[in-house]
């Protein structure tokens, strides 16, 4: 299997990680290097990624942050098989992640983001109210507290498009998606109210897969692929009970050629605006 060049995803979760509390504790590059001996550019280096990665210089830093032991357990966990790529995780019984959150903080860091649904709509575009909503069928078991967390947890996420320099958002969204109103017509109208309002904006592209398009090409399933600046494209990918970021060639060349065949086939930007403002006509009448 073809292995890709630049830092596994694993690695630079931690170097994610390093930054992040290094921030947190109010502290320069500067600091932390003086405080542990080091050079400020060695710092700077093990969170930029530029930098190959040791457990123990790594246990340094977040025993110097006072990283909560579970943490920094983590973390080293991901330093002693950084050299492995794609990550998946399977059977985690929480609402958050790990690797939700990292999806979270990778597409903060992109320059683009390719996304295709074919049974919901993309969290980087639901309301709330649609959020809570789908929440509630697919985790009967969550507590109200527990669904609350997760759609703060997902408006929250929808930041990154209103960043000074936000990624490009593309997104294609099977056509059944924009008419299942989940028992809810009124929640779905303000729903696609919401996706044409974000289709109107400069960095995002909102289009529509048609009933009629070859069955093979839908039944691909989700697909997120993250191109970043000076780091490897990544695909995320998730599923009922698991979850995995691919960063292999094989994985990464498949998901082009599944996004390529998505936009042959998908409605032109205006054709998708204009289904979804018919949709919200129809709906507002039947309510």
């Amino acid at each position: 299997m073809a292995r890709r060049k630049g830092v596994s995803v694993r690695q630079r979760r931690v170097s994610t990680e390093l930054r992040t509390w290094r921030i947190r504790r109010g502290l320069s590059c500067k600091e932390v290097a003086r405080a542990l001996g080091w050079s400020e550019s060695k710092v700077s280096r093990m969170e930029t990624g530029e930098r190959g990665l040791y457990v123990d210089d790594v246990a340094a830093v977040l025993g110097f942050l006072r990283a909560p032991a579970e943490i920094r357990q983590d973390l080293l966990d991901l330093v002693r098989t950084g050299d492995e790529r794609n990550w998946h995780e399977i059977g985690r019984d929480i609402p958050i992640s790990r690797l939700l959150r990292d999806l979270i903080r990778f597409e903060s860091e992109a320059t683009a983001i390719h996304n295709f649904e074919p049974l919901l709509l993309p969290g980087l575009v639901q309301t709330a109210e649609y959020a809570r909503s789908l929440m509630r069928m697919a985790a009967p078991t969550w507590s109200e507290h527990e669904i609350e967390s997760m759609v703060a947890v997902r408006m929250n996420r929808q930041r990154v498009l209103d960043k000074a320099d936000p990624p490009r958002l593309n997104l294609i969204v099977e056509e059944m998606v924009l008419r299942r109103t989940m028992d809810d017509p009124g929640m779905m109208v303000g729903q696609l109210q919401h996706l044409l309002a974000a289709s109107s904006r400069r960095h995002i592209s909102v289009r529509v897969l048609p009933f009629d398009t070859e069955a093979a090409i839908a039944a691909q399933g989700s697909l997120i692929m993250l191109e970043c600046p000076d780091q490897p494209t990544l695909c995320y990918e998730e599923s009922r009970t698991t979850s995995a970021f691919l960063e292999d060639e094989e994985f990464i060349g498949r998901g082009r050629l599944v996004w390529k065949k998505l936009s042959a086939a998908a409605r032109s930007e205006d054709a998708s605006r204009q289904l979804i403002a018919d949709l919200v006509l129809k709906l507002r009448s039947a309510l």
